[in-house]
């Protein structure tokens, strides 16, 4: 079983003015896959608050990390700008399936974003803040991530020999 984190950036629901819809609906999806959600946290959308809870999940050794919200354009939404401070090597691959998806969904996709990468033997992955887009963009992405997640952590084919 591996444990997840889920984080959330919103200036409203950090201040309780805002229920956290996102990162519940993640958190709820992720014990439905069999993942042990070990943090669930919610900061304001500023870099340090968000770089900060990142390092402190990778450091606690979470080996999957989503987060939720402040993946747009507006000049608060800084949360790919914080997980590339945190990351050692990016993984465009699960940021670009989720834009080819949405963007079948919507044109708007394009406007997103979202980065993922990986630190230690941690998976981060930025969300939407939507949770329409979230239930989305997890369907797509869910059904790969678990092999991923073997593949770092030595769990499969020829890193489990080794």
């Amino acid at each position: 079983m591996f444990t997840a984190g889920v984080l959330t950036a919103s200036d409203k629901g950090a201040k309780g003015e805002r229920a956290d819809e996102s990162g519940k609906l993640i958190a709820l999806e992720l014990e439905k896959l069999g993942y042990n959600v070990v943090e669930k946290i919610v900061v304001q959308d500023e870099i340090d608050e968000i770089t900060s809870a990142l390092e402190e999940m990778v450091d606690r050794g979470i080996n999957l990390i989503l987060t939720t919200g402040g993946t747009g354009f507006s000049k608060r939404d800084v949360t790919p700008e914080a997980t590339k401070m945190v990351i050692e090597r990016e993984t465009p691959g699960i940021s670009e399936a989720i834009r080819h998806f949405s963007f079948q969904i919507t044109k708007k996709a394009m406007l997103s974003r979202a980065v993922s990468g990986i630190k230690k033997d941690s998976l981060i992955i930025n969300m939407p803040g939507s949770p329409k887009a979230v239930k989305e963009s997890m369907d797509i992405i869910m059904p790969s991530i678990e092999h991923g997640l073997e593949i770092l952590l030595g769990l499969t084919g020829e890193c489990a020999r080794k």
